[in-house]
Order: C-alpha cells, then structure tokens, then sequence
C-alpha cells in the first residue's frame, strides 16, 4: 500500500486529494497520515513514519501539526463534515422521503467506498482523539443521525415507510453505509457507484418503502 493508493480515491472526482489543506507541505503529512493510521492504526503509527512517508523530516512535521493527534483530528474533522453535508443535502433536498433516502444512501456508500481508506480512520479511530476533540465529532454525528431520522421520520409521516423504531432503524441505516469502508476493495468487481446502488435499493426495502 502507498501514497498512491490514497491519492486514488477519487469518490468525488478530485483530482488532488484534500486540496483544501495548505500549504502543500501540510497536505502531503494529511495523506501520508491517512495511509499510515490505515495500514497500521493509529496506536501503532509513530509521526516519524508519517514523516517518512511523506519524504519530509520528523521536525518539518511539527511545523504544520503539533501532535499525531491533531493530524488525527484534522482527518477526522475534514471526513465527518463531508459525511454531514451527503447527509443534510439529501434531507433537505427536494423529493419524497424515498427518493431522498435513496440519494442519501448512494451518495454516503459511494464516499465511504471511493475513499475506504480515509473512511476507516475517521469511523474507527475515535476512541484515539482528545476529549475535546472527541465531543466535537461526536456532535457532528448527531448531526448526521439527525438528518437521515429527518428522512425517515417524514417518511412515515407521508405513509411512504412502514418503521416502527424510527431511531433504531436510523442506528441499522448508518452502520450499513459505514461498514462498506471496512470491506470495500477497489480491485472488487463492484464500483463505488454500484455498491450504493445496491444499498439504497437495500435500506428502501429495509424501511419498507413502497416502489
């Protein structure tokens, strides 16, 4: 695994991975940092690895992130506000409560598979960030879990889901999505795009959702 495989998720089409990271020196550490807490989790991961990985020395990582921490919570905050702007664009969007499910859902497995390697650290490295910075994700999963709850909760309002545990099924809705950057291999025979098509078409059956 290299550098390149983490240049090559491409769920959004970018042709430069975090480019909103700068300067360029401070995005080559985010990517090198990605790839290492993938490969070998964060615990185990020393900055000096990160640094290598990136061809730059220990001290020149110091000078963009004080701590492996801060890169950590740099990763995690940059993957959970865009899985926060899938989620609300979708319950916000126009449509039925069907149809907007189904475009929260391809567009959340399509990020999750397209970057499976960035998806793993943000979803699974947690318990590895500050207290401060743990509250501040964790706020922005509720956030999350509100919007797809949003969806479902005017679904069956509109008689559209048959979903007699509303929160439950919010919960069952998100790990689905999660769980595809545990597993998701480029070399597979499904895109990203393929997989959430069938796990839309999975979560609409799972709420009952009248075709």
């Amino acid at each position: 695994m290299g550098t390149a495989d983490v240049t090559a998720e491409t769920a959004g089409g970018e042709e430069k991975p975090w480019g909103e990271v700068t300067p360029e020196a401070a995005r080559r550490l985010l990517v090198a940092a990605v790839e290492a807490f993938a490969e070998r989790g964060y615990h185990a991961t020393t900055t000096r690895d990160i640094a290598g990985r990136a061809g730059m020395s220990p001290a020149a990582l110091y000078i963009h992130y004080k701590t492996k921490e801060e890169l950590l919570h740099r990763i995690s905050r940059i993957g959970h506000d865009k899985a926060l702007e899938i989620l609300q664009s979708a319950a916000e969007g126009e449509g039925t409560a069907a149809e907007r499910l189904s475009a929260a859902v391809r567009s959340f497995v399509r990020w999750h598979a397209g970057h499976h390697m960035t998806a793993r650290v943000v979803q699974y490295e947690l318990d590895a960030l500050g207290a401060e910075h743990r509250t501040e994700i964790v706020e922005l999963r509720r956030q999350s879990d509100a919007a797809v709850r949003r969806i479902l909760n005017e679904g069956v309002a509109a008689g559209e889901f048959d979903v007699p545990d509303v929160p439950g099924t919010t919960l069952a809705v998100l790990s689905l999505c999660i769980d595809v950057a545990r597993w998701f291999n480029t070399q597979g025979r499904r895109t990203p795009d393929e997989v959430g098509a069938l796990y839309a078409d999975l979560v609409l059956r799972m709420v009952g959702a009248q075709k």
